[in-house]
């Protein structure tokens, strides 16, 4: 688990900075810290790394790969000084891949169609928590991107407030670049669903915003940034 030392100053200095970001945004939205999570978007990069930020404080980590994911989440949960760590799966979700992802996540970002939902559900071990989930959400409908579309969250909400092994949370968005009010129009569409269905004692997570936007995220509602880049530096 042996990292280049300049390396991993480097990693700490990153972090640091970017929890300075966060707290800075949440001061000039008027917000409290702890209003936001950080969550560090940790895939293609060793366990070596999640280590040194668990080790800063660090407690979420984001994992788009699932082989690559589960190798690091059974090697850092032998370990004592990581073993609490909270592991988001923020890739895409093929049916095949349901119960790897159900047996060994804590969060589920991805979540856009029923039968996924009814396959985690299933496939959730019933001696752990319910897996929390949030609905992606295609804001922009455009066709390269995952999520449900505006229209389907009604019934997708329906569905998924009926599984027991499923806490939903809310919303994740990956907006399009052009859309400067994206982060507007989810966050009014995050509170609408609060209105609606105040039996979802638990919806309290609006996951957008990343290291190029996560200030106007944050400034628009954000609950939780999904940081990779500002903090570990550039994919390989």
């Amino acid at each position: 688990m042996s990292t280049d030392t300049n390396n991993m100053d480097q990693l700490k200095n990153n972090w640091q900075h970017v929890t300075a970001q966060v707290r800075q945004a949440c001061e000039e939205a008027s917000r409290h810290k702890d209003e936001v999570m950080l969550l560090a978007v940790s895939k293609t990069k060793p366990a070596a790394m999640i280590v040194a930020l668990a080790a800063q404080g660090q407690r979420d980590f984001g994992e788009n790969y699932l082989q690559e994911a589960i190798e690091k989440i059974t090697e850092l949960r032998a370990l004592p000084e990581t073993q609490n760590i909270v592991w988001h799966y923020i890739g895409s979700i093929q049916r095949n891949k349901t119960r790897d992802i159900a047996e060994h996540f804590d969060w589920v970002q991805t979540l856009e169609r029923d039968i996924i939902a009814k396959r985690l559900h299933e496939q959730r071990p019933k001696d752990m928590l319910p897996l929390n989930v949030l609905i992606q959400l295609n804001i922009d409908d455009e066709e390269s991107k995952s999520g449900c579309l505006p229209e389907q969250l009604p019934n997708l909400i329906t569905t998924i407030k009926n599984y027991e092994r499923l806490q939903l949370r809310g919303l994740m968005i990956i907006p399009a670049k052009a859309d400067t009010d994206a982060f507007v129009r989810t966050k009014q569409l995050f509170d609408d669903i609060k209105h609606a269905h105040p039996e979802l004692t638990r919806w309290d997570t609006l996951s957008m915003g990343m290291s190029n936007d996560m200030t106007e995220a944050i400034a628009n509602g954000s609950t939780m940034v999904r940081v990779g880049t500002a903090i570990f530096g550039s994919r390989h």
